[in-house]
């Protein structure tokens, strides 16, 4: 039951659209000759994703910041939490945050589950930052307590690009335990730092239910794990087109994934992390074909979210034209009792599910290298037996998001979202060529026409 709703929660992005394929053979049709004129248009390397067409930013050369989720519902922050707009658990919206002062949303929240929102900011690619600048939200009861405060910046690159913070409320702690009114205030880090530009950024919000535990778990996180560094898996890498956004990250598993990236361009994956596993990435960025010298700090970024796109760890690569790499630091086994660790690094690894990686090429690099693409290698591994998780006395809400079904292992191998249509799944695993796009679309093409004269 629980994978066959989490396959439909991860229709949300194409099944609105490709869902009446298979009642509707001129539908078919269309959108497979229109696939394969995209794929004439795009070139071999510009394969579409999943969730997402690829960026129309990337046909003109310049990479789109972020593709936000499909029918995120528009919504304004409040500068007075009295005034604060209501967002619901399994809700995306997309709202805006002024250079100064903060923006507030509104939860309704009974006693017994924990909830989480985690706002997702968008600058412009021609937006200036500082070192520290960046997104905080705080979450907060209807008295004013607080229930959290996390903050991201943007780092020694100084490179815009979609970062995301998370609230949450968590009951079976002191605050924040009552039924009622929660407000979720988000704000710029540092928008008078030297060299920041005073520019309104996107926002995506989402926000995420658990429900407690049906019997009474540990209340303390694991002392004692594999702390070891591990060995970079080894292997050929294998094309995997990243997405623009959360909502159309890449599934990815256990392996070697290589993809283009160009200055400034933000890409997503998803990696399914069972209960018990262990996941590592290095990332490794090719040497550059350009004559150019000098070195860029923290050219790679690359971060690791988890289910609820809270942010777990990051590893930066400074870049100075030859081939480098760099590891995320050792992560202990996804537990429930993690969110009890002191460390918030330990604390986000709190559950199962779809864990996300994102990897930023600053725009500096173009200065100094030119515009690329580079060349950019993700060895990604899953260690460790998979055990049973928590007993829950609920189902989450979106249901599902917070475990790994067959459909989501699938997925990772295959590299499109679980429940994605099967056309669709023949463009997006490994990116395939013009020419084969546009076969693939003549065929469905020539099937469906067949089909209406027999009948």
């Amino acid at each position: 039951m629980r994978g066959r709703c989490r396959t439909e929660r991860r229709r949300t992005a194409w099944g609105r659209r490709v869902g009446a394929w298979r009642s509707r053979p001129a539908v078919a049709a269309a959108v497979a000759v229109r696939v394969g004129a995209a794929a004439v248009v795009l070139g071999a390397t510009a394969a579409v994703g999943p969730g997402h067409a690829a960026a129309a930013g990337q046909i003109s050369g310049t990479p789109s910041p972020y593709a936000f989720a499909d029918g995120a519902q528009s919504v304004e922050g409040a500068r007075s939490t009295g005034e604060a707009a209501l967002l619901k658990p399994g809700g995306t919206y997309r709202s805006s945050l002024p250079s100064s002062g903060k923006v507030s949303y509104r939860l309704d929240l009974d006693a017994a589950t924990n909830a989480y929102v985690s706002v997702t900011a968008v600058p412009s690619p021609g937006s200036a930052v500082s070192v520290i600048d960046g997104v905080k939200v705080t979450m907060q009861d209807a008295e004013g307590s607080s229930c959290s405060v996390d903050t991201v910046s943007f780092g020694a690159a100084r490179s815009p690009h979609p970062i995301a913070a998370w609230g949450r409320r968590e009951t079976g702690k002191p605050l924040c335990e009552k039924a009622g009114a929660y407000f979720v205030s988000v704000e710029r880090v540092d928008p008078d730092g030297e060299g920041s530009s005073p520019d309104t950024w996107d926002l995506e919000l989402v926000a995420m239910t658990e429900p407690q535990v049906a019997r009474t778990d540990p209340t303390s996180a694991p002392e004692t794990w594999n702390s070891a560094t591990p060995q970079p898996l080894q292997g050929e890498p294998r094309r995997r087109k990243g997405g623009a956004g959360f909502s159309g990250a890449t599934p990815v598993g256990q392996g070697a994934w290589r993809d283009d990236i160009r200055p400034g361009q933000t890409l997503f994956y998803e990696v399914p992390v069972d209960w018990g596993q262990q996941v590592s990435v290095t990332a490794e960025l090719g040497s550059s074909d350009s004559s150019g010298t000098g070195y860029v700090s923290d050219a790679l970024d690359v971060d690791l979210y988890n289910p609820a796109r809270g942010r777990v760890a990051d590893v930066g690569v400074g870049y100075d034209g030859d081939q480098k790499s760099g590891s995320l630091p050792p992560l202990p086994p996804v537990d429930h009792a993690n969110r009890y660790a002191a460390t918030a690094q330990v604390g986000a690894l709190r559950f199962a599910g779809s864990y996300y990686l994102v990897a930023h090429l600053s725009k500096g690099v173009a200065d100094t290298f030119g515009d690329g693409p580079y060349v950019m290698t993700l060895r990604v591994r899953t260690s460790g037996e998979t055990r049973g998780g928590p007993e829950y006395a609920g189902e989450s809400v979106p249901q599902g998001v917070f475990e790994v079904s067959e459909q989501d292992r699938e997925a990772a191998a295959e590299g499109v979202a679980a429940g994605d249509d099967t056309a669709m799944r023949a463009l997006a695993v490994g990116g395939i060529g013009t020419g084969s796009a546009l076969l693939v679309g003549l065929g469905i093409w020539t099937v469906v026409a067949r089909r209406r004269i027999t009948t």
